[in-house]
């Protein structure tokens, strides 16, 4: 039992960092339209910049901060100088336009701070576990991260329903022409709310940091499972991300935590290790195709809600 509840906490944990991914882009591709592969890379770009920023003040709740805002900037910036100009384009020269931007991303990264993996101090009152039940020891940071993560998600649905901010938010992602008659400048909007994805990028990056390395390429790892969140979510709700995130992250931590000693039941050790692995592999996916064929649109097709 204690096995059980402590891979669902691992799971809950990584489902927090998948919706943190993903409601940047359920929102930017729910309001904008446009499909950004580059998201990882803004995800990468916080764990390192808050990475450098913690190393060089000797202090992780110093390099958060800079993990915000180099991610948050890095963002707007990728808006106003490339996504602005992909709007009224194809989602094929979208797709190109922002692999290419991973490309020059991870170069960037490398001339920076060079291929080695570095990792992200952990901060000291949260170093050690936590005994949640007897017999159960946790570690405190991974505590930390729900946490942050729970709240996180209860302040961006407050953003998203109780604002005025939000109403245009998701006035835009229902109807785009109607929110630019109303007299609201569309590309501040747009600027904003991917600004708003990128800093969720960022903040995710760098919780990550601690317990898992940094390195070039790391967005690339977790962007697919983020796709898939947003797609079983349903475009441009964050409630859908939310839901379909956590529940992703505690089905893909089970399955690869327990499938393959099920099988071992019921047939030889290294024909169960193989299968099992392989079907962890799938699991996300396979839900993706379950859940396509009952809702095509997602849990929560309606708004950015």
């Amino acid at each position: 039992m204690i096995l059980i509840i402590e891979q669902i906490l691992n799971g809950l944990q990584y489902g927090v960092m998948l919706f943190l991914l993903a409601a940047g882009l359920t929102l930017i591709f729910g309001i904008m339209g446009v499909i950004n592969l580059a998201h990882g890379s803004l995800y990468m770009v916080g764990a390192y910049a808050g990475t450098w920023f913690a190393a060089l003040t000797g202090s992780f709740w110093l390099g958060l901060p800079a993990a915000l805002i180099a991610a948050a900037l890095a963002g707007a910036a990728l808006e106003l100088l490339v996504i602005r100009r992909l709007y009224h384009r194809s989602h094929l020269d979208q797709v190109l336009a922002t692999f290419a931007i991973i490309l020059i991303a991870n170069e960037s990264i490398t001339l920076l701070f060079g291929r080695q993996p570095v990792f992200t101090l952990l901060p000291e009152a949260f170093s050690g576990s936590v005994e949640l039940l007897p017999g159960l020891f946790y570690p405190a940071y991974r505590l930390l991260i729900i946490v942050a993560g729970l709240l996180v998600a209860l302040g961006l649905s407050l953003l998203i329903t109780r604002t005025r901010i939000g109403m245009l938010v998701r006035a835009g992602a229902t109807n785009r022409e109607m929110v630019r008659v109303m007299g609201v400048d569309i590309r501040m909007l747009y600027t904003a709310v991917f600004g708003l994805g990128a800093l969720l990028a960022g903040l995710a990056g760098y919780l990550t940091g601690p317990i898992s390395a940094v390195q070039v390429g790391m967005g690339e790892h977790i962007l697919l499972p983020a796709f898939v969140v947003v797609v079983i979510g349903g475009t441009g709700s964050i409630r859908g991300a939310f839901v379909a995130g956590i529940t992703l992250g505690v089905i893909d931590t089970c399955l690869r935590a327990f499938l393959p000693d099920l099988l071992n039941l019921m047939m030889p050790v290294a024909q169960a290790d193989a299968l099992g692995l392989g079907i962890s592999s799938m699991g996300i996916y396979l839900l993706m195709a379950i859940v396509l064929l009952i809702r095509p649109k997602g849990l929560f097709p309606v708004g950015a809600t």
